[in-house]
């Protein structure tokens, strides 16, 4: 088994996977390595820091190891490993209680609507560390609407919310955002 594995990176997932969870820590090493910046990234999105991010990021590898004789293969491996770094951050937020205050209000923002001018002059990392700085209700929702891709239904049962208040959450953080880019292109 060494000589298939002394080339890790060139290994597929599944060959890793099947060694991980042998328990060969260089085969687990080697998924981290493959997937650790993305992860990363998922954690910092709901974080919105990055020692949380990073803790996030030790908890999420830590139940994915844990749990990777579950994977059944079934869709790819990135995506069942990206839904337990969401889970693991949205489960950080529901234990220190953070949407207690993303009351539930109608259409704070009707139209939302951005500037093609704000949007030209608008860099990536300027937009990651916009909704990085977002109220962490603002920044949940609009990271599982948005990013992620689930229905305000979805949400609202993943966070314990009603649709109205994961409705209104993306609305405020749409108008939260624009307002920023805004003041970014003013100066």
């Amino acid at each position: 088994m060494s000589t298939i594995l002394d080339k890790l990176g060139q290994h597929s997932d599944q060959e890793l996977i099947d060694a991980s969870i042998r328990n060969d820590s260089r085969a687990q090493r080697a998924l981290y390595e493959r997937y650790v910046s993305k992860m990363y990234a998922v954690c910092l999105r709901y974080s919105g820091s990055t020692d949380d991010a990073k803790d996030l990021l030790q908890e999420g590898f830590i139940t994915a190891f844990s749990n990777m004789a579950s994977f059944s293969g079934a869709g790819s491996f990135e995506g069942w490993l990206r839904k337990i770094f969401v889970n693991t951050s949205l489960m950080k937020i529901r234990k220190r209680d953070l949407l207690k205050d993303s009351g539930d209000i109608t259409d704070y923002c009707s139209e939302c609507r951005i500037s093609e001018n704000a949007l030209n002059s608008l860099y990536g990392k300027d937009l990651v560390r916009l909704i990085s700085s977002m109220p962490v209700g603002f920044r949940t929702i609009f990271n599982l609407y948005v990013i992620e891709g689930y229905s305000h239904q979805e949400i609202a049962q993943m966070l314990g919310i009603n649709e109205g208040t994961s409705r209104s959450q993306l609305n405020r953080a749409k108008a939260w955002l624009k307002e920023r880019i805004d003041k970014l292109n003013m100066r």
